[in-house]
This record gives C-alpha cells, sequence and structure tokens, in this order.
C-alpha cells in the first residue's frame, strides 16, 4: 500500500463519506462527513500477544500526516517490546509525575533548609509566644535590632557569633538591660524552635544561644538584678527636687522659661509617691481606672488583665490605701478625675504608655545613659540624680524595692509583704485550694504602717 498524501486526502468530497484509506505500517483511516466538512479519523491497527489490537492516532486535518505517523510510531515502539501502549502511556504519565513531585519535594525541601531567622521569628510570635502587650514591644526589639543583622540567615547557618555581633551592636549604644532581655528572648525563640519541625532539624548543630556568655558583654559594674534602695535622705531629697524645680521654674523670666528646666509633672510626682506607699508596680498604675478607686473607702482595686503575670498566670489585687497614698490619689483626681483613666494619654480615652514615667525619671539622670546627644522631644538633664550620684541611677521599681523593705524594718511579715506586692504565692495546691483567708486585716495595718513612716519622713505632698 502506498502511502497517503495531502493531495489525496484534500481530494476527499462528500461523497467519500464511510470510506476507508490504509497505508502501510498499520494507518487505517476513515472518512467522515459533518457540520466541518470531511475529516479523516486514523488509528493504528496491530498484534498483541496475538490479539488485534487499534489505537487513536489522530484526525486530518486538525492532526497533520506527519503527526499522525509520529504518533503511530510512538505507539508501534511499545508494541515491538510487547508493551500496550495505553499501559505504556500511563506509566509515562506516572513516570512524569512522580518526576514534577520529585522536583517540588526538592524545592520544598530546598526552602525548609533554607528557613530563616525571620522566618522562624515570625512563626514564634504568632503561636509560640504570647506577651501582655500582643508581643509588640517583641516585634519592636527585633525588628530594630536582630532582623536587619541577622534576619535573612538561613537557621541553620546560625552562630554563636552571629549572635554576639547583634548583642554588641546594642551594648554600643550603653544599653546593658537591653542586651540581657534581647538574649533572653533570642534564648526563648531557639529554645521553642529546639522542640519543633521543621527548626528543630536546622538546629543540628544545637542552640548557639546556649554558647552566648553575656556578662562578657556588660560592663564590670552592672548588676542584673537590681537592689538599689532609697534612703530616708533621698526621699527627703526627692520631695525638695520637686519644690524646687516649680519655685525656679516660677521664678523664670517669660521669655527664659521654654529653655528652662521644667518642673516635674504633678501626675508624675503623685505616681512616684504611690509607687512607694503601696509598693505597686508602675506599669500597673499607670493603668489605673478611676472606676477601680474608691476614695470614700480607701481602696484601689487592680483587675488580673492589668497586673503583671507569672508565666501566664495572674490575680487581682486589692490595694488598702493608708492616708498618705489616699491623699496622692486625691491630689490626682484634681488632676484627671474628669477622664475614665487616672494616668489618661492625650486623647483621655487610653491610659498613657506603661513605661512613660520610667523614661521621664531616667531622662532626667541622663549621666547614666551614656547617650551621644539628647532624644528628641525628651528630658535631657540632671535634675533628678539624687545623693549627687554617687549611689546610681535610680528608678520608679526602686520605690517598690524601697517601700517593701521598709514595711520589712516595720515588723511586717514577709508573706503579708508578698501579698502586698501582688506576689502569686507558692505552696501546695491543696492548701491555696482550701484555704481563702483574704488577710485584708493584715494587709491594711502593713500599709497603714508604711504610710505612716513615710509620714515621719517628710510632709504630706498634697493635702486632701
Amino acid at each position: 500500500m502506498a502511502k497517503l498524501t495531502i493531495k489525496q486526502l484534500e481530494a476527499l468530497t462528500a461523497s467519500d463519506d464511510g470510506k476507508t484509506l490504509r497505508e502501510d505500517g498499520g494507518i487505517v483511516g476513515r472518512v467522515r462527513v459533518g457540520v466541518r466538512g470531511v475529516t479523516v479519523q486514523f488509528r493504528y491497527e496491530f498484534k498483541l500477544d496475538g490479539t488485534k489490537c487499534d489505537r487513536r492516532i489522530g484526525t486530518w486535518p486538525k492532526n497533520s500526516l506527519a503527526q499522525i505517523r509520529a504518533e503511530r510510531e510512538e505507539l508501534r515502539a511499545s508494541v515491538s517490546q510487547g508493551v500496550d501502549p495505553t499501559a505504556a502511556r500511563k506509566a509515562s504519565k506516572i513516570k512524569a509525575q512522580a518526576a514534577v513531585a520529585a522536583i517540588i519535594a526538592e524545592a520544598e525541601r530546598e526552602a525548609a533548609e533554607n528557613k530563616t531567622v525571620a522566618d522562624l521569628f515570625n512563626e514564634w510570635v504568632r503561636d509560640g509566644v504570647s506577651r501582655q502587650d500582643g508581643n509588640a514591644e517583641l516585634q519592636r526589639s527585633f525588628k530594630k535590632d536582630v532582623l536587619p543583622l541577622i534576619g535573612q540567615k538561613p537557621l541553620r547557618k546560625l552562630t554563636e557569633q552571629d549572635l554576639l555581633s547583634v548583642l554588641r551592636s546594642v551594648k554600643t549604644r550603653g544599653l546593658n538591660r537591653t542586651v540581657v532581655i534581647l538574649r533572653n528572648n533570642i534564648g526563648q525563640m531557639l529554645r521553642w524552635a529546639e522542640k519543633r519541625k521543621p527548626w528543630r532539624n536546622l538546629m543540628i548543630d544545637g542552640n548557639p544561644s546556649g554558647l552566648v556568655n553575656v556578662q562578657t558583654l556588660l560592663d564590670h559594674d552592672y548588676q542584673e538584678e537590681r537592689d538599689r534602695l532609697l534612703s530616708p535622705d533621698e526621699i527627703r531629697e526627692l520631695r525638695d527636687i520637686f519644690s524646687r524645680l516649680e519655685r525656679d521654674y516660677k521664678a523664670l523670666p517669660a521669655g527664659q522659661k521654654y529653655s528652662g528646666i521644667r518642673p516635674v509633672n504633678p501626675r508624675v510626682q503623685c505616681a512616684l509617691w504611690i509607687c512607694l506607699s503601696t509598693l505597686c508596680r508602675i506599669g500597673e498604675l499607670l493603668k489605673a481606672q478611676w472606676r477601680n478607686v474608691d476614695l470614700d473607702k480607701g481602696t484601689w482595686f487592680i483587675p488580673a488583665e492589668a497586673t503583671k503575670g507569672h508565666k501566664g498566670k495572674r490575680q487581682d489585687h486589692h490595694v488598702f490605701l493608708s492616708s498618705f497614698a489616699l491623699a496622692q490619689f486625691k491630689c490626682l483626681k484634681k488632676e484627671t478625675g474628669q477622664t475614665p483613666f487616672c494616668f489618661p494619654s492625650r486623647d483621655e480615652n487610653n491610659h498613657v504608655d506603661t513605661k512613660t514615667v520610667s523614661k521621664l525619671i531616667g531622662d532626667r539622670q541622663c549621666r547614666f545613659k551614656k547617650r551621644s546627644k539628647p532624644l528628641v522631644g525628651r528630658h535631657h538633664d540632671d535634675s533628678l540624680v539624687l545623693s549627687k550620684g554617687t549611689r546610681a541611677e535610680w528608678t520608679p521599681h526602686d520605690l517598690r524595692r524601697t517601700g517593701a523593705t521598709m514595711m520589712q524594718e516595720l515588723g511586717v511579715s514577709l508573706d503579708i509583704i508578698d501579698r502586698c506586692q501582688n506576689h502569686l504565692l507558692g505552696g501546695s495546691k491543696v492548701r491555696r485550694h482550701y484555704l481563702h483567708h483574704d488577710y485584708a486585716k493584715e494587709k491594711t495595718e502593713a500599709w497603714r504602717l508604711l504610710g505612716e513612716r513615710i509620714e515621719t519622713i517628710l510632709a504630706p505632698i498634697c493635702s486632701s
């Protein structure tokens, strides 16, 4: 049988409908006439294991004769090996799919192997850590000091030296405490990764944070656990500084007030005296709402969500105000009593940032900050340095420690002091379950003694 030609196919007419065309090599065509005109459906006829078979190999003119013959050759190659062409095609498709799957798997493996410190941080912040501020400070810290340096570093290549470079960059700014906090946060993130896939597989050489000795980076005189207390003389000095700043500023000519040292805001003064006389944390105080302060009964309620927890645990706290502490709240009431919050922000619908007072006190002890230049919009003086700086910087939290120590000196038992500080107490779960005495009487007495002790050191800051 001669080979079919294009001319033969083009010469077909409607009268050839149903006609069979053949070509050597098992090509068989059947002429069809329809709405699309004349077409020829081709099949490849062959025998496999003694059985006559056929497979479609294309339709002319959609497929050219060259394409139809190439399709036939592909099928004939399978038949010559005793393989069913359909099965061969299926196997080829499976093989191709397997190849694609292998390529994808390899790409995913490489992507997993090259997951970066930034990838880990994003997953850890989303699923592995929950701070009271919604992780806002954690994200700010890492975006400022960690991710710009090592964020794009593959985790599998992270080394001790990489972490040291991050911590050293912070230390150059003189921020010992920030170095410690950052080291702890990085360590927490990497310990979380050690226990989970795919991260643990990337840390085949171990957790590099365990090799970092942060003490080698800190100043020799830096103490991680602060023990600063304010002496009675320093408490009096602080009162006198407040008065002197107000007096000196008021005496300045109008044209010099802008450049003069401003007095400490009365709200901040109240906050400091309340911290000293109630042992509260400054952050808890700055979140306080007037609806939780009863000036008639002399009580202040701190709901659990506003307290600092330990390992995710928090508890409500009831403060029974001494006459001294009550006087400070009454002074504050004159300042902010028209707002929901005791220490409102500018829009008065929220409280100020919980670090506001700590920053202000630190800014007025600039000799301890090692800053190359003043921060924009911040104080930059030594107006709140006590004891001429011989006893180092002091912070609002030191007032809490000072008040607790005063209580101890007054003979208050340690467990009552812990309760006045709202510490989460340990002990038997059975004991905690059955013993529910609230120690209100004992705490009231402890705060009363502390208030009286402060009043003997200095005169009341404000009368009701």
